[in-house]
């Protein structure tokens, strides 16, 4: 019984915890990298931030296209036998004559086309503050991007360990159910032997049963992982045919990186971007106290049909002052300042919650290294433990009590060391998004629209 139980244990761990291939088969099934890298392409959530990204980088070109002249072409035809309509079409057509009757000319037709040019010479820097607010709005929606990805890396990395954590808990259960049926092999054999009473046979039958169904849960567990794996991907990536074939989770000996500062989350650079905006708003609603001044120009053809067209031109400039708009200008400034200090507030709070983040993630990582340990110390000690336990009770020197007290702590002691060895990965994965350099690695990874 005791080789059996090693044995098994170590075939079991190793293989199942480790995420060995049980079968010979590696490879097959699919890597967290490439969970990671399909969810980027697919994912809703990045499709839309990246769309907002577009249309934000486009609002910059739009501001910017403020600044070039706006040149445009235009062309109509007109008939009429109204006096001064008349009068200067056929002035513009350079056809007038003193002789005519002005109050009742006949009709005439005139056929133009202008090529207009206007240009903003100077708006007090409205212009450039729209501009400066444009780019602000793209950085925060660069940043939310950032931030969508960032979550969306840690989600699958939680998952995907949490599948890996659901199959060793199955490993466990299951190595569980052939440890006590072992014990009521020998339990059986005692009892037909005459040398122990039936209630020990009884006993460890009732803890077998409730073994079996443990592991029932646990394999239920294991589906509900994998569909939940699935559902963060997007894609049925992967399948219970593949479980075996896990890749073996990365060396958790190293401590997880130290991050004293939130300059890196995407959070903070949004709610700073979103902040400078706001800024910038504001500057935009002092501007409109300012005077604008435009030019403009146009050429233009103006004919009879079927006669020579005859060329004219204007060329002017134009100042505009605001003088009263029955408070607009003041109330839009009011508006905007308070959309500052809104922003700024908001930043305040972002950067405390971002601050608590990383520390709670800290933390959690430090304490699930060092359950590591400690559950790596007395998984050693509860295996001792059966073992000698096994051994007396097979002697006659311990009761069936001390026999399945044992084994309960062995598997408590397995079960939490499996917990432990993966809510260390996931909570170092935890400690890189809180840092913000979670999906860095993923950074070049195209998403399909």
């Amino acid at each position: 019984m005791i080789l059996t139980i090693k044995s098994a244990w170590m075939a079991g761990v190793v293989l199942g915890v480790m995420g060995l291939s049980l079968t010979g088969r590696a490879g097959t099934a699919p890597t967290l990298a490439q969970c990671i890298t399909t969810a980027l392409k697919v994912s809703p959530d990045v499709r839309s931030a990246s769309a907002r990204l577009e249309a934000a980088v486009a609002a910059v070109k739009e501001a910017s296209s403020a600044y070039y002249p706006q040149l445009g072409l235009s062309g109509s035809w007109t008939r009429t036998d109204n006096p001064p309509q008349a009068f200067f079409m056929s002035l513009n057509q350079r056809r007038a004559s003193l002789e005519k009757d002005f109050n009742h000319p006949d009709d005439i037709e005139n056929a133009r086309g202008s090529v207009v040019a206007q240009w903003r010479v100077c708006d007090g820097g409205r212009r450039m503050a729209d501009k400066r607010a444009a780019k602000m709005g793209a950085q925060v929606q660069e940043s939310t991007l950032d931030m969508v990805r960032n979550d969306l890396v840690y989600q699958i990395t939680r998952a995907y360990y949490g599948t890996l954590q659901a199959r060793a808990f199955v490993t466990v259960r299951d190595e569980a159910v052939r440890s006590i049926a072992e014990s009521l092999r020998h339990a059986t054999e005692r009892y037909n032997a005459g040398s122990t009473l039936k209630t020990d046979v009884l006993n460890l039958d009732v803890q077998l049963s409730q073994a079996r169904e443990d592991l029932i849960r646990a394999r239920n567990g294991l589906q509900l992982a994998v569909a939940a794996l699935n559902t963060a991907v997007g894609e049925e990536l992967l399948k219970s045919s593949d479980l075996s074939d896990l890749s073996d989770p990365p060396d958790q000996s190293e401590r997880a990186d130290q991050v004293g500062k939130i300059d890196s989350r995407p959070e903070w650079s949004a709610a700073q971007a979103q902040v400078r905006m706001a800024e910038a708003m504001v500057s935009r609603a002092r501007r409109d106290y300012a005077p604008v001044l435009n030019a403009f120009g146009s050429v233009d053809w103006d004919t009879e049909p079927f006669h020579g067209a005859e060329q004219s031109y204007i060329a002017g400039a134009a100042v505009e002052l605001n003088v009263f708009d029955g408070f607009r200008t003041r109330a839009g400034l009011a508006r905007a300042s308070a959309g500052l200090v809104a922003a700024q507030a908001e930043s305040d709070k972002l950067g405390k919650r971002l601050r608590l983040d990383m520390t709670e993630s800290l933390l959690n990582e430090q304490e699930a290294r060092e359950r590591v340990e400690v559950t790596g110390k007395s998984l050693a000690s509860a295996e001792e433990a059966l073992r000698i336990t096994a051994e007396r009770y097979r002697q006659g020197a311990a009761d069936i009590t001390e026999l399945m007290a044992a084994q309960v702590g062995l598997i408590a002691t397995r079960t939490r060391r499996v917990a432990a060895q993966y809510d260390s990965l996931i909570a170092r994965a935890n400690v890189e998004r809180a840092g913000g350099r979670l999906a860095n690695k993923y950074s070049e990874v195209s998403v399909q629209k």
